[in-house]
């Protein structure tokens, strides 16, 4: 099986802790969006939609992230503890739930919160306007206090107990603003906790793996200054944040 990844990508990172944490053997493939790698030939050959993640077992092709960890957990279902992919109906329509409601909310809200403070002044050499970071902000701490109070509750993870692929998933997406220099931890002390669980659950070693580029802000904002395909992003920019 090959992992096509770009780890600065919050869905990539999703994909790439649940394969090592389950000992899925995989080989890794690095895709450098910033290059533009997505849109070379190779890659097109590979898979049309032109973005990441992407796997390959033999010659069977799947894009989409949440199709992937599907598709992983279920392979490997034989060594893949139940609680990652519960087979109880209740359970895993739980993880459906939020593998469903975090497109456009959690996911979209921390993209943005990361192209705004980190993407946006590098490309346009100007600040986002402040009312548009403020309804940024507000959406995020929205996202954010529906996966407390709806879908952590009172429960340790997600589903319960023990951790999920939804977890994974939503901590992938929580660090995409925490990269950006945005602590949403703080003054969240249920968050904070969960937020620890989790990378237990996952091993801190893999969390720290997956996560080591988006964390690294300075070096992101020197690569983006450095990259020879800068000038492409700059259309999508304008016309999200002007």
């Amino acid at each position: 099986m090959e992992l096509y990844v770009e780890l600065f990508s919050q869905p990539c990172r999703s994909v790439f802790m649940v394969a090592k944490a389950l000992g899925i053997p995989f080989e890794l493939k690095n895709v450098e969006l910033l290059e533009g790698q997505q849109y070379s030939e190779d890659f097109a050959k590979l898979s049309l939609v032109k973005k990441v993640p992407v796997m390959k077992d033999g010659n069977f092709v799947l894009t989409e992230s949440v199709a992937i960890l599907q598709y992983m957990v279920e392979k490997y279902c034989s060594t893949v503890a139940d609680h990652w992919y519960p087979s109880d109906l209740q359970q895993r329509a739980r993880v459906h739930e939020y593998l469903s409601w975090q497109h456009q909310n959690l996911r979209a809200h921390g993209s943005r919160m990361y192209q705004m403070r980190v993407f946006y002044p590098i490309l346009m050499d100007v600040e986002v306007p402040e009312e548009k970071m403020s309804v940024a902000v507000e959406d995020l701490n929205e996202s954010l206090y529906l996966l407390e109070e709806k879908f952590l509750q009172n429960k340790a993870f997600i589903v319960g107990d023990s951790i999920s692929l939804a977890d994974v998933v939503a901590l992938a997406e929580i660090m995409q603003p925490v990269g950006s220099g945005l602590d949403v931890f703080e003054g969240r002390p249920k968050l904070t906790a969960w937020k620890e669980r989790v990378k237990k659950a996952v091993g801190e070693k893999v969390f720290d793996e997956a996560h080591q580029k988006i964390l690294n802000m300075g070096g992101m904002a020197q690569k983006m200054k450095n990259s020879p395909g800068l000038e492409m992003f700059k259309p999508k920019f304008k016309k999200l944040f002007i």
